[in-house]
């Protein structure tokens, strides 16, 4: 009878629900339609793909199909580990990935709490329109401006470089410029962009707080230090555990615009391997096995970054 009596109830409470859930729909179909689409993308790009990704465990043959094709079990991930390529790969793409982590992080910071201070309101959306502008500019123009900039003939560097009698640099073919060159473009590109985040959380400071660190004798300076970072940390930190998440996905674009034979030493990252060996080789399997590791790496270092934030800070993503 207890048995019975608990199945009805949880029946009801089901349908209880189910009416509740479906009068929020009817409610508020507006905000359901509008979120609909994005639902779709995710779930016909991001989870029915997932499908196949047993290849990586698989000799993948097309006229075959993923279920016909032989296991070879962990074949792949050894291969991978063994190769020639491995650890080369490991240390640029980790590099550029710390490196454009330690220098492009801080920079929207900065940006926001600059034009924060900024009182001349025309000023501040000239500031504003010139730092956001190169977020806009695609890839392919990025690193056009770049080659010609830094033109070993004619590039503006190299000319302010020997009009001061230096000897002039081919820094696209130099692997030891490669880093630099794509993270501090990369910093140019995107810090304008990148600081809106931050201008919206130091606009949610309650302004009494400013009041009241004036009234005691704050500088600009010190307000900044005791007043607007400590109200941005929060987002400081969430976007910091998220930044470190993808720490190892550097992007293929711009490293492959920017490759060229004399810098692949320091060029050579996981996602253009994955281009040479999957796409151009046609080893559908071994590219996916690489990227299948890149991915859970990087899941990881999130997991055990959002630990520590947790423990440290009462800030984290779960």
């Amino acid at each position: 009878m207890k048995k019975v009596a608990w199945r009805v109830d949880s029946l009801l409470s089901r349908d209880k629900r189910w009416k509740v859930i479906s009068k929020s729909v009817q409610r508020n179909w507006q905000l359901y339609a509008l979120i609909f689409p994005v639902v779709v993308y995710y779930f016909v790009f991001h989870y029915m793909p997932l499908y196949g990704i047993q290849i990586v465990f698989k000799d993948f043959i097309a006229s075959k199909g993923i279920l016909e094709s032989p296991w070879v079990g962990m074949e792949h991930f050894e291969r991978f580990f063994n190769g020639y390529f491995f650890w080369r790969l490991i240390k640029n793409t980790l590099g550029i990935g710390v490196y454009e982590l330690l220098v492009g992080f801080p920079f929207p910071i900065f940006l926001a709490l600059l034009i924060n201070e900024v009182r001349n309101k025309y000023f501040k959306n000239i500031i504003q329109t010139v730092t956001y502008a190169p977020h806009f500019l695609s890839t392919v123009v990025i690193v056009g401006m770049i080659m010609i900039f830094l033109s070993e003939t004619s590039g503006l560097i190299n000319n302010v470089i020997s009009y001061f009698g230096g000897m002039r640099i081919d820094f696209m073919s130099n692997a030891d410029w490669f880093k630099s060159i794509y993270v501090f473009s990369g910093v140019w590109q995107q810090m304008g962009w990148s600081s809106i985040i931050y201008l919206a959380a130091l606009a949610g400071i309650d302004p009494q707080l400013h009041e009241a660190a004036k009234v005691d004798g704050a500088s600009r300076l010190k307000r900044i230090w005791h007043v607007n970072i400590p109200g941005i940390l929060p987002t400081m930190i969430i976007l910091l555990i998220l930044n470190a998440g993808t720490v190892l996905s550097v992007g293929f674009e711009k490293v492959f615009l920017m490759q060229n034979p004399l810098n692949m030493e320091s060029s050579d990252v996981i996602a253009t391997y994955v281009y040479r060996i999957g796409i151009l080789d046609a080893q559908y399997s071994f590219s996916t096995a690489i990227g299948l590791f890149n991915s859970v790496i990087n899941f990881i270092i999130l997991i055990i970054v959002n630990r520590i934030s947790s423990r440290v800070s009462e800030t984290s993503l779960w």
